[in-house]
């Protein structure tokens, strides 16, 4: 299903601008949900035990700079392994634990935790899962800007206890990319990065400024939420993409919670208008450049994230 971005025209409050875009005085353009979709779960890769939603998937004309959002769930229920080593180069992975534990002896992630480990010009890492677990992943593949395509190697780890967090009013968020609702994260960007976890009391909100020329979607992760001035309704397992402005205006996230609550995750980055070439494991700009990476892949030029210096590696 392709993701059109249309911009809202009726007024509530405000004044239109030339373009058309909804203009809320004091606070720039409310964003609404343009687009709603239902990612239906589907056997994965790792056994019967695993099921995997392609909450983005070939859709990065109108996704950019997301590239692939996977929420993969796994409730393993025997002692076989499952995962392995596996290379990527040519852009980011964003990945955030919403339950259980992954990992091996090197690195281990737990629930809440946060990655984001910048590919650049290649890596091998191991996403193992040994004995009985139960496991779930929000796993994004985030586009590098194509100056930094190629980038070196590197990894940041964010552990949930030192995630930055505010409650307020029955709203909690906690913040692993980027700036939003007061708080700044130390993880950094290539491309600007919002990552959000927010967990909604019944009938609690939160009201926040974002930037509004970021490409946003929120992802329900249970429960239900009205978005907006629209108070358009996304239910669990739900995206739900907002509308957009331009670099020059400020624009409102408000999120309402249902009467049984919600849990939420919002991301927000700036598109960078480059095309890309996806196949396997590897984004680049080329076939050529797909097929040097294989090669080198092959060849054992790619070094396995464990190896990595300190000065690439980074744990906050």
């Amino acid at each position: 299903m392709r993701v059109v971005f249309v911009y809202p025209i009726r007024p509530k409050n405000g004044r239109i601008n030339q373009k058309g875009k909804q203009i809320m005085e004091n606070q720039g353009i409310i964003r609404n949900v343009i687009n709603v979709k239902t990612p239906p779960a589907q056997p994965g890769f790792l056994g019967p035990d695993h099921t995997a939603r392609a909450v983005i998937h070939q859709e990065f004309e109108y996704s950019d700079p997301f590239i692939v959002l996977m929420d993969d769930f796994l409730d393993k229920k025997d002692d076989t392994p499952v995962g392995g080593p596996h290379p990527h180069a040519g852009f980011e992975t964003v990945s955030l634990l919403l339950e259980g534990e992954i990992g091996d002896e090197a690195h281990t992630m737990k629930q809440g935790d946060f990655q984001v480990m910048t590919a650049g010009s290649g890596i091998v890492h191991t996403e193992t899962i040994e004995g009985r677990s139960r496991m779930r992943l929000l796993q994004m593949w985030l586009n590098l800007p194509k100056a930094d395509r190629w980038t070196a190697p590197r990894v940041q780890d964010l552990t949930f206890e030192n995630a930055p967090t505010v409650e307020n009013n029955g709203a909690k968020t906690v913040l692993y990319s980027g700036s939003f609702a007061g708080l700044r994260s130390p993880v950094q960007n290539y491309v600007p990065l919002i990552v959000a976890d927010i967990t909604l009391q019944p009938g609690a909100s939160v009201s926040e400024s974002l930037p509004a020329s970021y490409n946003a979607f929120l992802y329900v992760i249970n429960g239900d939420v009205r978005v907006g001035d629209e108070a358009s309704l996304l239910e669990t397992n739900q995206i739900g993409w907002l509308s957009r402005g331009s670099a020059n205006e400020a624009s409102k996230l408000h999120i309402v919670a249902g009467a049984a609550g919600a849990r939420v995750v919002l991301y927000a980055a700036e598109p960078q208008h480059d095309e890309i070439v996806s196949y396997g494991p590897f984004i680049s700009d080329t076939q050529e450049e797909i097929k040097a990476l294989y090669s080198d892949f092959r060849h054992g030029k790619m070094k396995h994230v464990s190896t990595l210096p300190d000065t690439q590696r980074f744990h906050y």
